[in-house]
């Protein structure tokens, strides 16, 4: 349903790359960005849902995630300059972003930095920037955004944290939990591998989400696609309604009910936007 490649970058990092080449040359490019944390390997209702659009769908994993290499120091602005070698390698000229949750901002930034490319983006329960005015960060969150703080206190708050963190089952609901047993269980093995392997990964995300983010989210002029639950206790609909009056030409779908994950349901849905708009 899909390869899977290495590839080399300028700076001697790999990146694991997964790629379904739907329709061929010339099929309407999706790059997906993973939550946190993942592998970055597609997802099955992701697959399905752009194979019946005839989508081409990308994934890849962010540095530290799924094969791919670290890289010391990223912050959430790095994923464009990464995305741009592989498109390159990939030969893809224009292409959508989506992502969703940790990947929401790395989706943001393709949009941000690669303005001549990206002709749209979808970003569901992703975070707004750290340094937001006037968003209270935190307000809202499970565990009141424990990880988040304790990266804000530097990496070697954040890998004590990671030491000693265990899940909090309210950060779902119930609907988050049907979606996990039924449609969206491949995210939840996914988010299983993934944690096996290690957490710098997750550390090095929350590290770039509380720091400069390397672009300015109101400079973006493609279209953006807010996706949010407004049930949701890991991202709170605040970020996204703080995102919706930042980004010139944007668009909120708050659906009622939805969690952190059942908001994932939406992801076709959100392919059809992106395909009008390409």
């Amino acid at each position: 349903m899909y390869t899977s490649q290495d590839l080399r970058l300028s700076d001697g990092r790999t990146l694991r790359v997964h790629d379904s080449a739907a329709g061929a040359a010339g099929a309407f490019t999706v790059l997906w960005h993973h939550g946190s944390p993942q592998t970055g390997a597609p997802l099955e209702p992701l697959l399905t849902a752009a194979r019946g659009r005839g989508i081409r769908l990308i994934s890849y994993g962010r540095p530290s995630y799924g094969g791919s290499s670290p890289r010391p120091g990223r912050n959430v602005a790095s994923a464009a300059s990464d995305v741009e070698q592989l498109v390159d390698a990939l030969g893809v000229d224009r292409f959508a972003v989506m992502g969703a949750s940790g990947g929401g901002p790395h989706a943001l930034a393709c949009a941000a930095l690669l303005p001549a490319r990206v002709t749209g983006a979808a970003c569901l329960a992703g975070l707004a920037p750290f340094d937001a005015a006037g968003l209270d960060f935190f307000a809202g969150m499970v565990g009141d955004g424990a990880s988040l703080r304790a990266a804000a206190s530097g990496r070697r708050a954040r890998e004590l944290h990671e030491a000693t963190e265990e899940f909090d089952p309210d950060s779902f609901n119930d609907r988050d939990y049907a979606a996990l047993a039924g449609a969206w269980s491949s995210l939840g093995r996914d988010v299983g591998l993934a944690s096996a392997a290690g957490s710098d990964g997750l550390i090095d995300d929350d590290l770039a989400f509380v720091g400069p983010w390397g672009f300015d989210v109101s400079a973006i002029r493609a279209p953006i696609l807010l996706v949010q639950g407004d049930q949701d206790a890991v991202v709170p609909p605040a970020h996204a309604e703080w995102l919706l009056r930042q980004c010139r030409e944007s668009e909120l779908w708050l659906r009622p009910g939805d969690g952190h994950i059942a908001v994932l349901d939406a992801c076709p849905a959100a392919m059809d936007w992106l395909l009008a708009r390409a």
